[in-house]
């Protein structure tokens, strides 16, 4: 064999289409890291319970029982993007389930049991209202009266946690009133999932190009056409793959669809407007944001009512799913959410962070727990490999951000 058949290629000697894939690769390594290892659970859990993991049921259930932490992680997204953490999402949440279910049994469906549709909307109301309270009296603690962050959600993940106490008595309150139930345990029709389906590709279409458009518009670098279409049609069919599935079962989730809703209009604030944009901005230099005239505080304030608004929806979608309020509502939470964020490719040094990466995190927990819960795993190990997976999670992150 010659000499010239044993060199290594060099990277300009290599088909152009094979380098625009490495460089897409390195510059979105976290990204299709975390896909892999969905994969790769995915597919030993799958082996371990002998194709029971991604039965129809199971696989709608999984995303249906993911809902409850990812509402808490798209929040902390932009808490951690701006270099703060929030320890009481989990308790926040769990509170706001107690207090639906306090209100729902003990007035809603006694002076109103014959109308489903208020009962239902009051005790959606009242969660909301809950969680918006909580956070804009916490916001202002931490925006305006300067106490750090960790110890006011600290000393909140406490408060709440005797609140729960108060409300419930020691006692389980049942939520279990047939349209709020709705909310987390019911179905869309099979025709209704595929034209959801089909309208989610044709925004992903409009979103790629109108994106490229505006590169082009702003002289910034472009992709290739066809690396961009690569992606969009890889999500495409997974989209199409995703439908199929659970229409297998019993069709399209409703808590599913309110995930996406709210991912997406978080997405769109955290990418389009002023107050997303100066999240990342405070996160990546605080004092540079200063000088440039940001409102810290203001800003601060805005993202902590947020996070206790979407409390208040993750608290909402655990009482409909669970029907009831217990003393244990939101335990853990917090951990799932933080980890998602962290796995998600969300800087604990802050500045970095996306709503997408935090979805994949999101369900790469949910997958642990579910499949870690089908294979009779002891309870006490699936905290002990949760725990584990944040430390390594915070340190590659930290890696990455040295060696970047």
């Amino acid at each position: 064999m010659s000499a010239a058949s044993t060199a290594k290629v060099k990277p300009s000697e290599r088909p152009k289409w094979v380098e625009t894939i490495l460089t897409q690769f390195r510059i979105n390594i976290q990204t299709y890291t975390l896909i892999l290892a969905t994969i790769a659970i995915w597919a030993y859990f799958y082996n371990e319970t002998d194709g029971l993991f991604l039965d129809p049921r199971n696989f709608s259930n999984l995303f249906r029982q993911m809902t409850t932490t990812a509402f808490l992680s798209v929040g902390m997204v932009l808490v951690i993007v701006t270099g703060n953490i929030d320890l009481s999402v989990g308790k926040l949440a769990g509170f706001v389930s107690v207090v639906v279910a306090y209100f729902q049994s003990n007035y809603l469906t006694d002076y109103f049991g014959d109308n489903e549709l208020l009962v239902a909307s009051l005790s959606v109301l009242i969660g909301l209202a809950v969680g918006l309270g909580y956070g804009i009296i916490q916001g202002y603690i931490i925006a305006y009266l300067g106490v750090t962050a960790f110890i006011v959600t600290l000393g909140s993940m406490w408060l709440l946690n005797g609140a729960i106490l108060l409300v419930t008595e020691g006692k389980t309150i049942p939520a279990n009133q047939p349209m709020f139930s709705k909310i987390s345990q019911g179905y869309m029709s099979s025709e209704v999932g595929w034209i959801l389906g089909g309208l989610t590709i044709v925004v992903l279409f409009f979103t790629m190009f109108r994106g490229r458009q505006k590169k082009r518009q702003y002289n910034f670098d472009l992709p290739s056409l066809g690396t961009d279409l690569a992606k969009v049609i890889g999500l495409s069919v997974l989209v199409l793959v995703y439908i199929y599935r659970v229409n297998e079962y019993r069709g399209f989730q409703n808590p599913v669809l309110l995930l996406i809703i709210v991912a997406l209009i978080v997405t769109y604030m955290s990418n389009n407007t002023r107050f997303g944009r100066y999240a990342y901005a405070i996160g990546g230099n605080r004092e540079a944001a200063k000088l440039s005239g940001i409102n810290i505080n203001r800003n601060i304030f805005l993202i902590f009512v947020l996070m206790g608004l979407l409390c208040g929806v993750s608290g909402v979608t655990l009482a409909s799913r669970v029907g009831y309020g217990t003393i244990s509502a939101g335990d853990g939470y917090e951990l799932d959410a933080i980890a998602a964020c962290i796995l998600g490719g969300t800087s604990t040094l802050g500045g970095v962070g996306t709503v997408f990466g935090t979805m994949i995190g999101a369900l790469i927990m949910a997958s642990l727990t579910n499949g870690l819960q089908i294979t009779n795993v002891e309870p006490a190990y699936v905290y002990v490999l949760k725990g584990i997976v944040l430390v390594v999670a915070v340190f590659v992150d930290v890696y990455l951000t040295r060696k970047r």
